[in-house]
């Protein structure tokens, strides 16, 4: 495997001083289609190519057989206490879901953090998101116990996902009252075949400078140009990618065939460039099961699309 080394690449994020690279490497796969062993060549063969970026979640992967949740950022805390490396890396994780920590409650999220701590083998967390709403927690409970732990050097940002447009707003009035500290970062389902997002939280978004770092980038697959007609493809994805496989999905991947020849890139690095590009997004996440899956994401991040391409693969997922 050659991958090319760049640290030219990487872009502020939001209203913090941080800067990634513009691939978020997706941690979920850790503990769960990669060992430890696959993991630790997975990060080292992405921070050789000048990542910096991984992102993570207290519950990850907890939906393995045999696993209690926490098993992504054991990994990654191992790998950094190995490599020495932890000031140079930018670790995004979440709390809600960790099965012993569920919810927004604010000791709930205090322990949480703490046990994320341990397991990263860290005295802080670069980014911290609330990973989905809880309902049952009054916003400037949850928002206050966030802003505590920037307070308390334990965190040093904090950010949001999963929430909707009309939480979002209450997050920012919550936060303009009480003094608090603003998130920086949103997390959102946005891809080139999901594209709800620019309708209900890009003007969010752009209003409030907010990083934005897509999950489902490739749309569970789908957008590797893998899954195709009469294609038949042995991955833990394979449904969830089937679903795009319609009229519009094979105009999407028409469009992605033609600019990922153009450029001689795969159709993986095509759509992550595109996701890329867009207003708003700091960093698609996008995660590699093995080590011959991570130079179609480094690519991703040295490929720069024309205005033609772009608008070429716009109009065939609209």
């Amino acid at each position: 495997m050659t991958i090319s080394t760049s640290t030219s690449t990487r872009k502020a994020f939001g209203e913090s001083d941080l800067s990634v690279y513009p691939i978020n490497l997706g941690g979920n796969v850790f503990g769960w289609t990669a060992d430890e062993e696959t993991s630790f060549a997975i990060l080292d063969g992405y921070t050789a190519a000048g990542g910096n970026f991984i992102d993570t979640s207290d519950n990850y992967p907890s939906w393995v057989p045999g696993n209690v949740g926490g098993e992504s950022e054991t990994i990654i805390g191992n790998w950094m206490a190995a490599r020495g490396n932890r000031a140079e890396t930018v670790i995004g994780t979440k709390v809600s879901r960790h099965p012993q920590f569920q919810g927004l409650a604010p000791d709930n999220i205090r322990k949480a953090a703490d046990a994320s701590l341990v397991r990263l083998q860290s005295d802080y967390i670069d980014v911290y998101y609330a990973h989905f709403d809880d309902e049952t927690v009054p916003v400037e409970e949850f928002v206050g116990a966030l802003s505590g732990l920037v307070d308390a050097g334990k965190v040093r940002y904090i950010a949001i996902s999963n929430f909707s447009p009309e939480r979002i707003e209450e997050w920012y009035r919550v936060t303009a009252e009480n003094g608090f500290h603003r998130p920086v970062a949103l997390q959102p389902h946005y891809n080139l075949v999901e594209r709800e997002y620019e309708k209900t939280l890009a003007p969010i978004a752009t209003r409030e400078n907010l990083a934005v770092v897509p999950y489902f980038a490739l749309a569970a697959g789908f957008l590797t140009g893998k899954y195709r007609d009469g294609a038949t493809v042995d991955s833990q994805r394979a449904e969830g990618a089937a679903k795009y496989l319609d009229d519009r999905g094979r105009r999407v991947l028409t469009a992605l065939d033609a600019v990922a020849e153009a450029h001689s890139a795969s159709a993986t690095s095509v759509s992550l460039a595109w996701l890329a590009a867009q207003p708003t997004v700091a960093a698609p996440i996008a995660s590699a099961r093995n080590v011959e899956q991570l130079p179609d994401l480094i690519a991703a991040a040295e490929l720069t699309l024309s205005d033609a391409e772009l608008a070429s693969l716009t109009e065939a997922s609209a």
